[in-house]
């Protein structure tokens, strides 16, 4: 018995940190003012009460049309069962805000590392890429200053909202992901690719910040303070010779200037779309940092003709084809650049830090594979431990498995389908046989032309 009333008590401790919800317009307490109980756990607000009351006193003997016009009063009125209580869904679930409105010691400017430091924490998981790291780190760094000095004094500091460009497997999901991970603050991974202009089939433009709320437990201050990173930007620049109304290109970068900027926006808490039966939350994305990235397939041509127009005719002029095999082509975007890609200058006007990210080179995919805390190698290297067998690459083998990455041109991505199709097999026959103490990876196996170097475990070497 003393068990189940501790287990009661804390249910009614958890309860007690969320907002109590209507349950017949669904508002939550902060906005429809103060809950009435029922029995079963049933709250409705005074308002719903006190219509409920007034129609039903005015219910006569034609009690179904009383009811249509009940229906008519209240369209987001839902029946409910008074012998069943009503179910919230968690995510769905307010938390309520603090009561003290003291500044969070996590934004405290003592406490913000510094540009030098986060940049060594990502070098420890992301290779190369030494320019957007160094960017990234001092745009962060900015910014949190910014949050945590909101109210120091009159000089305001702009936001510094930031557009990544980069090939496919350069990493820019990866570093956001990393850096999110470092500051330990909410982040939320959006896809434009879904949004739409509101009133159409596809995620509404708010749903961007919802997802960044229920990262960030419902918890509203703390959602304020979070990192949002909308990839696939480039999918939503301005479709060309189209007659079609454009619901998903250049309408939906008009409808995120507002969130870019900062203002207050009612988002839906656990759910995609605001027509759900579900409780709204207002959020202020003045303090949210937004980091939008893409490929921008196209921009390299974009960018040549303008560099090959500024070419001098002469001896001395420029050839045409002198940046065709110009690795780092992207360095030399512009704003003009994007303009022309399709993305309307009012939203590249609030994305004021522009910068590219590197493709990938044969050295830098070698590194990718051993060098970070948790590369790919190291992993495989940990599984076969478990089986006490020790696993090895030759540098031959490394080289091998990079020429094939960068033939696939998919960037860093293409590295762990070829280290789980060479691995197939070593992992399905180790454990076959328990005399096996280590196995080495030539490059004739990964070119298909031999087998791995197979030692046991008294020192005799076996060729696979």
């Amino acid at each position: 018995m003393s068990e189940e009333k501790e287990s009661l008590s804390e249910d009614v401790k958890k309860d007690d940190d969320y907002e109590k919800i209507c349950s017949i317009c669904h508002r939550p307490e902060s906005k429809a003012g103060k809950m009435i109980e029922l029995m079963n756990q049933i709250t409705v607000c005074q308002d719903c009460l006190q219509k409920s009351l007034q129609s039903m006193s005015s219910l006569g003997p034609e009690s179904y049309q009383a009811l249509m016009e009940m229906a008519k009063r209240f369209p987001n009125m839902q029946m409910i069962r008074v012998d069943v209580p009503p179910e919230v869904p968690q995510r769905q679930r307010i938390k309520k805000k603090s009561a003290q409105k003291e500044p969070k010691k996590a934004f405290d400017i003592k406490s913000i590392p510094a540009p030098h430091k986060i940049k060594a924490s990502l070098d420890e998981y992301v290779i190369g890429q030494e320019y957007a790291k160094k960017v990234i780190s001092v745009g962060v760094y900015n910014h949190y200053k910014r949050v945590a000095t909101d109210t120091m004094d009159e000089i305001e500091i702009e936001k510094s909202n930031m557009l990544m460009i980069g090939p496919t497997g350069c990493g820019k999901t990866y570093l956001v992901k990393t850096l999110a991970r470092l500051l330990d603050v909410p982040l939320a991974i959006a896809d434009a690719t879904s949004l739409t202009e509101a009133g159409y089939i596809g995620d509404d433009i708010e749903s961007v910040v919802s997802k960044l709320l229920a990262a960030a437990g419902n918890d509203v201050e703390k959602a304020e303070h979070g990192i949002i990173f909308i990839d696939e930007i480039d999918k939503i620049a301005k479709k060309k010779n189209t007659n079609q109304r454009d619901v998903s290109g250049e309408s939906v970068q008009q409808g995120m200037l507002k969130l870019l900027e900062g203002s207050d926006v009612e988002v839906p808490v656990g759910a995609n779309s605001k027509n759900a039966m579900v409780p709204l939350e207002t959020v202020n994305t003045r303090n949210i940092l937004f980091i939008c990235g893409g490929a921008f397939p196209g921009l390299e041509d974009i960018i040549k003709e303008r560099l090959n127009k500024q070419a001098s005719i002469g001896f001395r002029a420029d050839l045409k084809d002198k940046y065709d095999d110009d690795p780092d082509i992207l360095a030399k975007v512009t704003i003009e650049d994007i303009r022309r890609f399709g993305m309307i200058p009012e939203f590249i006007g609030r994305l004021p830090i522009i910068f590219a990210m590197q493709g990938m080179t044969k050295d830098m995919l070698v590194k990718i594979l051993k060098e970070p805390k948790n590369a790919i190698l190291k992993q495989y290297q940990k599984l076969l431990a478990l089986d006490e067998v020790q696993l090895e690459f030759e540098d031959a083998a490394l080289d091998a498995i990079a020429e094939r990455a960068l033939e696939k041109k998919t960037g860093a991505r293409a590295l762990r389908a070829i280290i789980e199709e060479i691995m197939l097999d070593i992992m399905y026959e180790i454990p076959k046989d328990e005399n096996i103490g280590k196995v080495t990876i030539t490059r004739e196996y990964i070119e298909h032309t031999g087998g791995p170097q197979i030692t046991l475990r008294g020192d005799l070497v076996v060729y696979g």
